[in-house]
């Protein structure tokens, strides 16, 4: 009898490769002439948060693009940031950004929903807490599933781990 392979969907970033990113984005602010006097800034906002301000709307829109491009130079996949609308804070305005972190109930779905539409017919998902397992007597029915999974357009970022 085979023995059943798995892995595992999960939805979560690099933390370190965020800070990274997150800390050369404000060196860049603060070295980039046309932020010079704008106050422009880029900060954590607690665990998950990242906030990022300036004295006009334009300079903090500047301060997001700056920041999304080290992400994604440090292949940091940008479904996984929100950030929301520039507001005014007083004299400065502000953006509030969060990263996402493990899989809700909806995106779970999702992924169960495409596998059970497409994938091969050996191969079962459970939902355990922000992850979704996959598994298979075949480890060609999982490839052919991480395979599926990355040509779907899904509104967030999903990785693979726990490949056994």
């Amino acid at each position: 009898m085979a023995s059943e392979s798995s892995f595992d969907v999960v939805s979560k970033v690099d933390r370190q490769e965020v800070d990274n990113a997150l800390n050369q984005a404000s060196k860049e602010i603060s070295q980039r002439f046309d932020f010079r006097g704008t106050g422009a800034s880029i900060r954590w906002l607690g665990e998950l948060g990242i906030e990022m301000e300036a004295s006009a709307e334009d300079r903090v829109n500047a301060v997001l693009d700056v920041f999304k491009d080290k992400l994604v130079k440090r292949k940091v996949s940008l479904k996984a940031l929100d950030a929301g609308e520039p507001r005014a804070s007083g004299t400065v305005y502000k953006i509030n950004a969060t990263l996402q972190d493990g899989l809700d109930q909806d995106q779970a779905k999702k992924i169960t929903k495409a596998i059970r539409d497409d994938a091969p017919k050996g191969v079962r998902t459970q939902v355990q807490g922000d992850e979704v397992r996959v598994s298979s007597k075949s480890k060609n029915d999982l490839q052919a599933v991480m395979a599926l999974l990355r040509e779907q357009d899904f509104d967030f970022a999903v990785q693979f781990i726990n490949y056994r």
